[in-house]
């Protein structure tokens, strides 16, 4: 069955090229003979002129003869056409004798011919796929609309995925921490602190199915109260439990969570991720190229849309360039780090108020996420700045009016105490800014390496930007870890091999590391 298929395959490729070879030899051999035929005339059109009328006259004297015009009628006519042959014969002495096209044009004229032809043929084997049947717009929308009713339920691809989606084993201590977890839970499940911290650590975990159950939970209590990323939240856990795969059920809460909120990242990016599963690439990639601008300096959304928009563009036949990535992220770079191994208490203080400054002008500049104003916000209040604490929370509150979950983090960072607030945020806390002031150089190396670590986490399970990857290389080799510096310049290679103008920012990184050579690419052996 398979041979009868493939030989049968082969044979309808076959008869294209052969009818493709045959019409494309017509059209060049009929152009170019209609070229040549065209220089071999060389009679002028009054010379046909002359014969059409001569054979006239003589189809006068006959019709005179068999009487079927008068005599006066054939004079008429004689009279007539004399006149036009006159003129024709006035013409054709004036005229000259007619010169054929130089042979050189006619040589030029051919070759365009054929070069035309060629190009056509050139550009099908570029972008034509001649093995590829029909397969018009309708078929393609009734096949979409097919598979977004008929398509698996969320049960049924997390049976089916069971098997691959195995986490690994977590540290014995943490799960001792989690199993007590769950087991308040139990004893107390309308807590709805236990069931948010649930789903958190479920997921820290990788169990997406015991952490969208109690994402599910944390909605029920909450009621009327549930937000847009509440429900985009669930969504997210739901697709993560099925392999990826956007099941009706989370395309539900995705609904739900747009309708809350239209503007809600995390609904927005797993539509599209939706749209592309059931067949419509082209309604998802605009979906996310609108996304992909939209989104602040920093966040995590922006290092996946950046690595899977030109597929889907490709997907949707859609020729798109990436915009040029944004500038780095916040956090020490690899120099600030190895700088603060050495620095006196007084010098480091003053670098983290020059850090706390700069991110202050980067978000009154570009904007940032509630996060990052989060962390400002808590930074100044650590080193005591109360004036520009209050003024930076009232640009927060200005720039996130009437997005009540951005003003509930922003909030939560003004009115709770700096170290509470800033334990869940990224970068440094606001209890690592108090204390580097203090620190003996044993400590300070092991909050920079806290702090290392946190950055390779956030790359492993979120991505990130070039900018991030070179400064993980970068910090690493400053401590000496070339071992990891080396592992992660590996994993850059292969999630930037699509992208060199960023691949080689990392590369430059990596050189300056000594976990690579000056060459383009390769790893230093």
């Amino acid at each position: 069955m398979g041979f009868t298929s493939e030989l049968g395959a082969d044979l309808g490729d076959w008869g294209f090229w052969l009818a493709a070879g045959f019409m494309f030899a017509a059209v060049a051999g009929l152009m170019l003979l209609a070229l040549v035929r065209g220089r071999a005339r060389t009679d002028a059109a009054a010379t046909y002129d002359l014969q059409v009328y001569r054979d006239q006259l003589r189809e006068v004297e006959k019709d005179l003869a068999r009487g079927t015009i008068s005599e006066a009628e054939a004079q008429r006519v004689r009279t007539e056409v004399s006149r036009r042959v006159l003129d024709a014969d006035r013409a054709l002495a004036m005229r000259g004798a007619p010169r054929p096209a130089p042979r050189a044009a006619s040589w030029v004229a051919g070759v365009v011919i054929v070069a035309a032809l060629a190009g056509a043929f050139a550009l099908y084997l570029r972008v034509g796929d001649p093995g590829q049947p029909d397969d018009p717009m309708a078929a393609r929308l009734a096949e979409s609309r097919k598979l977004a009713v008929d398509r698996p339920s969320q049960s049924e691809i997390e049976a089916m995925a069971a098997k691959s989606l195995i986490p690994p084993a977590p540290d014995p201590q943490y799960a001792q921490l989690i199993a007590e977890l769950r087991a308040a839970v139990k004893q107390h499940p309308d807590d709805l602190q236990g069931q948010v911290l649930l789903a958190q650590h479920e997921a820290r975990l990788g169990h997406f199915i015991a952490a969208y159950h109690a994402q599910e939970a944390v909605i029920r209590l909450k009621g009327k109260a549930a937000t847009a990323e509440d429900h985009a939240k669930l969504a997210e856990l739901m697709v993560y439990a099925a392999a990826r795969y956007v099941s009706p059920a989370a395309e539900r809460q995705l609904n739900i969570a747009l309708k809350m909120d239209p503007t809600n990242v995390t609904a927005r990016f797993f539509l599209g991720v939706m749209m592309s599963q059931i067949g419509r690439p082209d309604i998802g990639f605009q979906i996310w190229e609108t996304l992909l601008p939209q989104l602040p300096q920093g966040s995590p959304w922006i290092a996946p849309l950046r690595a899977q928009l030109p597929q889907m563009a490709e997907m949707a036949g859609v020729r798109y360039q990436l915009p040029p990535p944004q500038g780095a992220g916040p956090g020490p770079s690899a120099a600030q780090v190895a700088a603060a191994k050495d620095m006196t208490p007084a010098q480091r203080k003053e670098m983290i108020r020059g850090m706390v400054e700069g991110l202050a002008t980067r978000l009154d500049t570009k904007g940032g996420t509630p996060q990052d104003w989060a962390r400002l916000l808590n930074a100044y209040g650590v080193l005591g700045e109360a004036g520009k604490r209050d003024a930076a929370l009232a640009k927060a509150r200005t720039a996130y009016k009437g997005n009540a979950p951005a003003l509930q983090i922003i909030d939560a960072a003004a009115g709770a105490p700096a170290e509470a607030a800033a334990a869940a945020l990224p970068g440094p806390s606001a209890g690592d800014i108090q204390a580097a002031g203090q620190m003996s150089p044993a400590q300070r190396q092991q909050m920079i390496e806290g702090m290392v670590s946190r950055l390779a986490d956030k790359l492993a399970n979120q991505g990130g930007t070039a900018p991030e990857w070179a400064r993980l290389i970068g910090a690493y080799g400053v401590l000496g870890r070339k071992d990891r510096a080396r592992a992660i310049w590996d994993e850059a290679q292969t999630r930037f091999k699509d992208h060199p103008a960023e691949l080689a920012q990392i590369h430059a990184a990596a050189v300056k590391a000594g976990v690579s050579s000056d060459a383009a690419s390769g790893v230093t052996q």
